[in-house]
């Protein structure tokens, strides 16, 4: 499974990505759980993010979900932290 996590916006407005392939690494049961349950969610509709806010799109295996801080579920601030490997 490759999961893809771009967040973009923040006051700086730089923009931050990484990408993870959990096939090579053997497969991480609670990083594929957290993946399954956001793509299962999938988008908030009618929410946006506040100014200076971080936007995400996070892609796993070709399906992507775009969400905005701060409405941000559990298993989608989990899996941003985890694949970007800081706080979210």
């Amino acid at each position: 499974m490759r999961i893809r996590v771009r967040r973009t916006g923040g006051f700086a407005g730089r923009e931050r990505s990484a990408e993870i392939d959990t096939s090579g690494h053997g497969a991480d049961g609670e990083l594929t759980s957290l993946a399954e349950t956001v793509l299962s969610e999938g988008e908030q509709e009618g929410r946006r993010g506040v100014p200076d806010g971080f936007s995400y799109e996070i892609t796993v295996d070709g399906r992507t979900v775009r969400c905005d801080d701060p409405d941000l579920t559990d298993a989608q601030r989990a899996l941003i932290q985890r694949v970007l490997k800081e706080g979210a």
